[in-house]
C-alpha cells in the first residue's frame, strides 16, 4: 500500500463519526463523574475519561489529512442544546445499528416482528433528529469543511472540560 498524504473520503467520514461519538461520550462521562460515589465505578469512569481523551487526541491528528481544507474560525463553542442534539442523534444511530444486528440474530418470528417494528421507529426518529439538526445548521452534512471543523470544536470542548 502506498503512503498517502490525504485520507480517502470514506475514511474521512468514518473519522468524523468516531470523533463525534467519542466527543459526546467524553462529555457525558465528565458530567457524570461528580455524581458517582462508588469508588470503583469512579475509577472506571476516570479510566474511561483518560483513555477516551487519549483516543480523541490521536484521532484529531488525522484531521490535517482530510481531503478538504479546514478553515480556522473563531465561532463560539457549541452550547448545551447542541450537545443534547448530538447525543440524541448518536443514541438513535447506535439504536438502529443494535436493532439491525438483533434482527439478523433472531430466529423467533414474534420477536423478529417486534424488533423490525422498533427498528423502523428508530430509523424514523434518527431521521427526524438529523433533519432538526440540519435545519438549525448544527449538522452541515453537505459541507465537509464545516462538518470537520465542528468535529474539532466538539473534540476540543470535550477535552477542555
Amino acid at each position: 500500500m502506498e503512503n498517502r498524504q490525504t485520507l480517502a473520503w470514506h475514511e474521512s467520514l468514518e473519522l468524523h463519526e468516531l470523533v463525534a461519538f467519542k466527543s459526546i461520550g467524553l462529555m457525558k462521562m465528565k458530567k457524570a463523574l461528580p455524581m458517582i460515589t462508588d469508588q470503583t465505578l469512579k475509577g472506571l469512569y476516570e479510566r474511561g475519561i483518560r483513555e477516551c481523551s487519549e483516543d480523541l487526541k490521536e484521532l484529531m491528528g488525522f484531521y490535517e489529512n482530510v481531503p478538504t481544507p479546514m478553515e480556522k474560525r473563531e465561532d463560539d463553542l457549541r452550547n448545551d442544546a447542541t450537545f443534547f442534539e448530538g447525543d440524541l442523534l448518536a443514541f438513535t444511530k447506535a439504536g438502529v445499528r443494535n436493532y439491525a444486528i438483533a434482527v439478523t440474530e433472531t430466529a423467533t418470528p414474534q420477536l423478529k416482528e417486534v424488533l423490525i417494528k422498533q427498528l423502523n421507529k428508530g430509523i424514523i426518529l434518527h431521521d427526524t433528529v438529523y433533519r432538526y439538526m440540519y435545519k438549525k445548521g448544527h449538522y452541515p452534512s453537505y459541507n465537509l469543511t464545516k462538518l470537520f471543523e465542528n468535529d474539532m470544536k466538539l473534540a476540543n470542548q470535550a477535552l477542555s472540560m
